[in-house]
């Protein structure tokens, strides 16, 4: 697959190969995407909703009223759940929402992520992702002139902070280096910008993990 590359002004920069085993699937799996999605939203869960039990609730644990004689139910305890002001019975605890999912797994679903955009026409390869000045004005009307204004702009190896800082006024525009590309943030935005750096990186990503 061969795509045009794009200077942050809009003008043309050459053109750039990408492999289709990363850009090009067609058969796009969306029930491996769902997979992920749902393993990563859990491990962002932060878990620490928690009711109080018998043993953290304030109240006497003394008797209510002797145990035979009074012709009502048996109770040892007003902090049992059945009363106003006790304990709740089997609430949520403090816990880890994570459980593992397949590194295999994970990737599959990227490169089904990255060829959904591609086959969408939502890929948008930049020749580089570096500004001279901090100036969000000047970047928001870049990206007016390439039509970006949904997107996750995969930067680099590392984000030029000029270009950061430029963008992180910008509404629904989320910037990343190439270590934080996740399925979440690729389908979470309409449109995917690689740098030409991005792009090769991605594709040692891959041939390293076939490697293994």
């Amino acid at each position: 697959m061969k795509l045009d590359v794009i200077k942050l002004d809009g003008g043309k920069a050459g053109s750039l190969d990408l492999d289709d085993a990363i850009f090009g699937i067609e058969d796009i799996r969306g029930d491996i995407l769902q997979r992920v999605v749902t393993w990563q939203l859990a491990k962002r869960r932060s878990g620490n909703h928690k009711i109080q039990v018998r043993n953290e609730v304030s109240r006497t644990g003394k008797k209510m009223y002797k145990q035979k004689g009074t012709g009502g139910a048996r109770h040892g305890s007003r902090r049992a759940a059945q009363f106003v002001g006790g304990a709740k019975a089997h609430g949520p605890v403090v816990r880890s929402h994570a459980f593992d999912l397949p590194k295999k797994i994970r990737a599959l679903a990227l490169r089904h992520a990255l060829s959904s955009k591609a086959k969408a026409g939502s890929l948008v390869v930049l020749d580089s992702a570096v500004l001279t000045e901090a100036k969000t004005a000047a970047l928001r009307a870049n990206f007016d002139k390439i039509g970006l204004k949904n997107a996750l702009v995969i930067a680099g190896p590392e984000v030029d902070a000029n270009f950061k800082l430029a963008a992180r006024n910008i509404p629904n525009v989320d910037v990343l280096p190439n270590a934080g590309l996740n399925v979440y943030d690729v389908l979470r935005r309409h449109t995917l910008v690689l740098t030409k750096d991005a792009v090769e990186a991605i594709s040692a990503r891959f041939a390293e993990k076939e490697a293994a």
